[in-house]
């Protein structure tokens, strides 16, 4: 069986949906960063949360900024709310699954931190709980999109900013939302410790 005509057809499709995201997202990225910049410069945080790949995502984002991107510079602070198994199960058996973001976001987060929300089809209840839990707090929410933007679209605040990957497909949509978070990323970087395109 000779598959790699269809493996072509997602190089292929990966570069056509990133091509239009790069038309099309650069704005609302930019928004993005900045008010994770101008959240960190406060001293605040980042919180992050989603499902799945998305989870995975998240995890992504708060190890680049606690660790390293592409730079030598001190660690930020970003919280991955996926990642604490005794929390998220004892929420879930004592609750509800759709509360294990929200809870978190409410012991945690605080005034003008941000919430990044990831989720490929917007409409992640859990995702959208910790939306809601987050304006609760006072934070802003960057949200990661794809489709339509769900459930998550039609919950954000006038501060908030949504960035809606133009894709129907699940892994395409992944697969841009990691770009998205390395923009962020060097963003951040850029916009805290300089750089040749500061």
């Amino acid at each position: 069986m000779d598959l790699t005509p269809r493996i072509t057809r997602h190089f292929l499709d990966s570069i056509a949906v990133k091509e239009r995201s790069a038309s099309e997202l650069p704005q609302s990225i930019q928004r993005a960063g900045a008010a994770m910049v101008e959240s960190l410069l406060g001293g605040n945080k980042i919180l992050c949360c989603g499902n799945g790949g998305s989870a995975g995502d998240a995890q992504h984002f708060s190890a680049e900024l606690l660790n390293r991107f592409e730079r030598e510079r001190p660690g930020m602070p970003a919280i991955a709310l996926t990642t604490d198994s005794s929390t998220i199960t004892a929420i879930a058996n004592d609750y509800d699954y759709g509360e294990i973001f929200a809870k978190q976001v409410l012991a945690l987060g605080q005034r003008d931190d941000v919430l990044l929300a990831i989720s490929t089809s917007g409409n992640s209840d859990n995702v959208v709980q910790a939306m809601a839990a987050a304006r609760e707090r006072g934070m802003i929410v960057v949200a990661l999109t794809g489709r339509d933007g769900g459930r998550m679209a039609t919950e954000l605040g006038d501060d908030d900013i949504e960035v809606r990957i133009p894709s129907d497909r699940t892994a395409r949509i992944q697969e841009v939302h990691l770009v998205v978070i390395h923009c962020l990323c060097d963003f951040i970087d850029t916009a805290i410790f300089g750089g040749e395109d500061a």
